[in-house]
């Protein structure tokens, strides 16, 4: 682990409105986050339905959010949002695209 690495919980969860959520941390600090551009793919897709986001709670062995669907995210992933919140939403996006591309067609010889 280098010496950047931050290890950090999630404390605390509140729903403020759509897909955001206010996510604070062991260390003090919160963080506003927009989840939309994440929700995406098979498992992050489904959260699109607020009433399954709003389901959201903390894994208290693990210190991180979950929601029932078996979607989570790294606390540490949480707590930078601002740098990792869009790396991870091209990611999907990226991903998403791929799984779109029809296979390519065989000719039959």
């Amino acid at each position: 682990m280098s010496a950047d690495h931050l290890i950090c919980r999630v404390v605390r969860v509140s729903h403020e409105d759509g897909y955001r959520l206010c996510v604070g941390f062991d260390d003090g600090s919160e963080q506003q986050i927009d989840f939309e551009p994440i929700l995406r793919g098979e498992i992050f897709g489904e959260l699109r339905d607020l009433q399954k986001f709003s389901a959201v709670k903390i894994n208290r062995e693990s210190g991180t959010l979950e929601w029932p669907n078996g979607a989570d995210l790294d606390p540490e992933t949480l707590h930078d949002w601002p740098v990792q919140g869009p790396k991870l939403a091209r990611q999907l996006e990226r991903a998403e695209s791929i799984l779109r591309e029809e296979p390519p067609k065989r000719d039959g010889s």
